[in-house]
This record gives C-alpha cells, structure tokens and sequence, in this order.
C-alpha cells in the first residue's frame, strides 16, 4: 500500500502544481487583457484607425479660361499619379526594384523620393511619379497586385490645348513659396500647394482654384481602398471669359513667326484693342513658352534654358517691357503742339535733311529732306525737321502735359500683375533723378520720340484707342465676366473711363487725317498696313539702338540682332467709325513700315473678315425672318 500512496501523493502534487501554474497564466492574460483594454487601449484604438481608416484629399479642377466665343484656352485633364505609402510597403526594397523596371527609372532615385519611414507620415502617400503615360501606367496596374502599398492616384491637371498660344497672357502655374503662403492672398493654403504664379492664372488665382474635397477610406493591409466611409465632394473652381480672340491671337502671332526660311523669327509684341470699350482682342509676346511644362514642375534643365535664354522668353514684352517708341510718338506731339496753339493746319517748315539747333545739325531720317512740310505731310513722311523745329517751341513739359492726358508714362491698369509704367520724362523727373537741370537740345530728340521717353505696347494701343474714339482712355478690359462652374454669371467686368485726351475734337480729327494719310496714300510710311476695303489710320516708328558708327557700311541682313533698330506700327480702322486699335513692337525689326506693318495688317484683315462673316449670317437671319 505504501507504494500506491506515494503514487496517489506525485500526481496530487503535479495537479496541484499544474493548477498553480494555470492560474499564473490566466492571472498574465488578466493583466495583459488590462494592460490593452484600460491601459493602453485608447492609444492601440487610434493606432489601429491609422493604420486602417484614412483621410485623403481630393483636389478641385481648376476653373477654365475661355476666350470671347467660348472657346477654352485653359482646361484640366486626368493625370495620372504613382505613389506608395511607406508602411504600406511589406518588402520596400523588393518593391523599389520592381518599380524602377516597370518605370526604365534608378531604384536609388525611387528609394529616396519615398523617403523615411518612421512616424505618422509613413501612412502618408509619397508621389514617385507624376503624371504617367499611358504605356507605364499600363505596365504598373498589370503588375499592382504583387505591389502593397504602390497605387494609382487620378488627379484633375491643367491642360492649355493651343500650347504656347497666348502663353504671357494665361500664364504659368507653380508651387506656393514660402515667401507667398505668409501672404494673407494664400491663408489656408499649404505647402505643397500649386498655384498661379504669373498672367490670368495669377490674377484670378482664388476664382479659378475652387474647394478641395476629401475622403475617410478603409485600406487593406495592402494599403487598398476597401470602403468608403464618408466623403465631401470638391468644388470646381469658376471660370473666367476673356475678352480675348482666339482667331486674332492665332493670326498675330503667326504673323510674328511667317517670316523668311533663313531667318529667326520676329521677336516683340502685340496688342489689339475694342476702341469702344478697351476689350482687349490679342495680347501677344514673342518668344514665348507653353505653358503645359510648368503644370506639374518644371523640370530643371527646361527651367534653365528658359531662365537664361538671352532674349528672355519668360518676359511678357506687351506689358513688362518698355521701350522708345520712336516716331509713333509723333501723334501726341501733334497733338500738344495744336492743343498749344503752337502750330495749325497750315503751319509748315522747310526740311532740308537736318535741323541745326545750339550748334548741331539734328539730323532727319530723309538724307535729301522733305522740302516744304506741314502737320498733314509731316506725319504722313514721318519728317523729323517738323517735330524738332515745333518741339522745341513747345517745350517738354508742356509736351509731357498733354501725352499723359492718353494714359502715356503710367500703368494701364489692365488685369495682369508686373505691368511696367513706362517713362515720360518732365524737367522735374529729370532734377530728381538725375540731379540734372532740363537742356533745352535734349527736346529735339524727346520730339521724334528718342531720348528718355520710354512706352509699353498696350500704353500705345490704349493712347491710339483714345486718340481713335473720341478722347476716352479706357482701361483695358482683359476680362468680361467671372463664371461660375456652371457658366452662371458671377461678376461682369463694366467698360471703364480713366480720363480724356486734352485736345479737342477738331484737333483730333487734324492728326487723325495726317494717319490715315500715312496708310492709304502713296509715299505714306505705312502702306503695307492697308486692308482691302478698310481705310486704315495709323504710324511707323524705327527705333535707333546703337550709334549709327556701328553698322555703317553693312547690309541690313550683316547687321547683328542686337544692333539692328527697332520696329513699331501703331493704327485703327475703320479710319471713319474706329472699331479696332492696334499696336505692334518689333525687337530689332530694323523698320516699322516694312517690318511692324504687316503683323499689324494681319491681325486687322482677320478682325474684319469675322466682321464680314458675321454681318453675313445677320444678313441671312434677316432675310429668312423676312421670307
């Protein structure tokens, strides 16, 4: 019997034990349960919603820029976006590697674009790639399921459909500074923001942005949307029709690049204008850019090229530059001397060539001179000796009294940023400046429109506009009404007067009849400017660069661009019942009239070919409401 107790007694003492030890591991599993549910549940809780229910953003399309006809100069797209969220990743190397064959791009590049992977922000989406083509994106949802945590993001992007047409105008999109998100224009923006940075895209940033989205997802553990818990849909951002035409544009700056097969094409500027309201029809700056290469960042070298391009692409000639503006000046000197009562119809001088003033002979750009020349013929010949001999009779600050009454020397205030404000010099500018006293010589060159006085191009059409429609100076209107996403009026922009020319009406229509004599009469400077059945008002100007010395002796085709003068052609038409204003700048174009003139006639001839058009389907309508 001993035995069998001693039995009994190992196996109680093993149940005993094996009860002991039971209890030791339930009381852990206790306390661990206690540790998770009550200790640290709170925290395990929103832990696991991280890693499980995610917050994205959806982006707004950007509103669009349409031009007068409705026609869209600025749309969005569907882009399409590779991005990988870092804890998402089970084999980041593995799947590194795979992207990099599917992509043709470096692993290491990759790798580091994805960045750390420590923190809240692993369970962020890191993009690898944007804006894919549609053979890698073919090749990546192919390959998607052996991917986690790799997925396809849809963006809505901007799309210009014409390319570099219009590029100055419509400008360029680019990511906020950080000099611009401490901006009270930009609260609420955030860092990785894209906005616009020059043109309309600046200018109507907060219309055209619209309202970001978002969405509360459920992701699998390989980091893919399982259900969508709730979402806020984006607004679309509203659109802005412009005054602009599309078919104007079109021809203006193909009339800048239509030259000979062997030489560059013309840079500059032009502006076409409604004279009876500022409707600004064409705003062109050559050379240009498309647009499209800044929608999803420029790429570095691209930047480059076009930062340090010597003739500055980037730089909106029409409004940004200003320059000389030579003999279309003329008109605001005529103006002055009749509104002066220094000279009338009648008055005429002698031009021999040159004028000999303080002991210089001034020279005229007619070797053999004019002979005997009044306002009319003065204008008509562009006879430098005529505006000499009146202008220094008339002084420049009386001069400068009357050209500032046509908005000249001061920003237009069309709707764009960065507008220069030109320069019309006074004896007081330069005292100021200069610490200089006026020299009555320095008059003789202010007179042909050389010296210091310096006009953007859309001064000039706006000063022609005026001088065209009765004396109003209007502000040029780019836009005509904010739209919103469903084309429903939001604000219509109203025609805007700025002041009024200081001559009377008698006095404009005596400088008018001497530029439309420049045009349509034979010797006139500007008849390569005529439009068949149009009569046409308008005036060349050259502009010298460098002292005659330089290139004396050489063709024109042997001169360098940088030292070849500059071209201008400033008209309206009809020259009887003005409608159209325009004003076209020539970078080096060595003459207005041969140069200048005929971007000019180009735009005027497509301007009155939708005008016949038009007034033909009027014509037709009528007749058929008649029958």
């Amino acid at each position: 019997m001993e035995p069998l107790k001693r039995a009994e007694l190992r196996v109680e003492n093993r149940l005993r034990a094996a009860t002991v030890l039971l209890i030791i591991v339930f009381l852990l599993f206790t306390l661990r349960l206690f540790q998770l549910q009550f200790l640290k549940g709170d925290a395990l809780r929103e832990r696991s919603q991280r890693n499980s229910v995610r917050s994205l953003q959806v982006e707004a399309p950007r509103g669009e820029l349409l031009d007068r006809e409705g026609r869209s100069f600025a749309t969005v797209r569907a882009a399409y976006q590779l991005q990988v969220v870092p804890g998402d990743l089970r084999d980041p190397e593995r799947t590194y590697i795979a992207l990099a064959q599917l992509l043709g791009d470096d692993v290491e590049t990759l790798r580091q674009r994805g960045g750390a992977t420590l923190g809240g922000r692993r369970f962020q989406p890191v993009v690898l790639r944007d804006d894919l083509d549609f053979d890698a994106l073919a090749r990546l949802e192919a390959h998607s399921f052996a991917m986690p945590g790799a997925t396809i993001a849809v963006l809505p992007r901007r799309f210009y459909p014409k390319g570099a047409l219009g590029a100055h105008l419509l400008g360029t999109l680019g990511r906020i500074r950080a000099d611009q998100i401490e901006l009270e224009d930009y609260a609420g923006y955030r860092g990785s923001d894209v906005i616009g940075q020059t043109g309309i895209e600046r200018r109507f940033e907060s219309h055209l942005r619209g309202a970001v989205g978002g969405r509360n997802v459920v992701v699998d553990v390989a980091g893919r949307v399982v259900e969508v818990l709730g979402q806020v849909r984006p607004v679309p951002g509203g659109r802005v029709v412009l005054a602009l035409d599309w078919d104007l544009q079109q021809a203006a700056e193909a009339a800048f690049r239509s030259t000979a097969p062997d030489q560059p094409a013309h840079m500059g500027a032009a502006v076409a204008l409604d004279v009876r309201n500022g409707d600004v029809l064409v705003l062109a700056s050559l050379p240009a850019y498309d647009p499209n290469d800044f929608v999803a960042g420029t790429d570095p070298e691209r930047w480059q090229a076009l930062v340090g391009d010597e003739w500055q692409p980037l730089r909106n000639r029409a409004i940004q530059n200003h320059y000389p503006p030579g003999s279309v000046h003329k008109a605001f000197v005529a103006a002055a001397l009749l509104a002066e009562g220094v000279i009338d119809e009648h008055s005429s001088v002698f031009c021999p060539g040159y004028f000999r003033y303080g002991g210089r002979n001034y020279r005229c750009w007619q070797a053999g001179g004019h002979g005997q020349v009044n306002l009319r013929k003065a204008l008509k010949r562009s006879c430098d000796v005529f505006f000499y001999t009146f202008g220094v009779q008339l002084g420049v600050d009386r001069l400068a009294r009357h050209a500032a009454s046509f908005g000249i020397g001061q920003r237009t205030g069309v709707a764009l940023p960065d507008e220069a404000p030109g320069l019309l010099p006074t004896s007081d500018w330069k005292f100021q400046n200069k610490g200089e006293v006026w020299l009555p010589g320095e008059t003789v060159s202010v007179s042909i429109g050389q010296s210091y006085n310096l006009y953007t191009p859309i001064q000039l059409a706006v000063a022609y506009a005026a001088l065209a429609n009765g004396g109003e100076v209007l502000k040029p209107r780019l836009a005509l009404r904010l739209e919103d996403e469903h084309g429903e009026t939001e604000h219509a922009f109203p025609r805007e007067v700025v002041g009024r020319i200081s001559i009377s009406a008698e006095q404009s229509a005596l400088v008018q009849e001497g530029l439309v004599a420049v045009v349509e009469e034979s010797g006139g400077t500007g008849r390569r400017a005529r439009v068949p059945g149009v009569r046409v008002a308008g005036k060349t100007g050259t502009v010298q660069v460098v002292n005659r010395t330089r290139t004396v002796g050489l063709e024109e085709s042997e001169i360098p661009i940088r030292h070849r003068d500059h071209a201008w052609f400033v008209a309206f038409a009809p020259a009887e019942a003005p409608e159209i204003a325009v004003a076209v700048f020539v970078e080096h174009g060595l003459h207005g009239g041969s140069t200048a003139a005929p971007i000019a006639q180009k735009i005027l001839s497509r301007y009155f070919e939708k005008r016949a058009a038009e007034q033909e389907v009027l014509a037709g309508r009528d007749g058929r409401a008649l029958d």
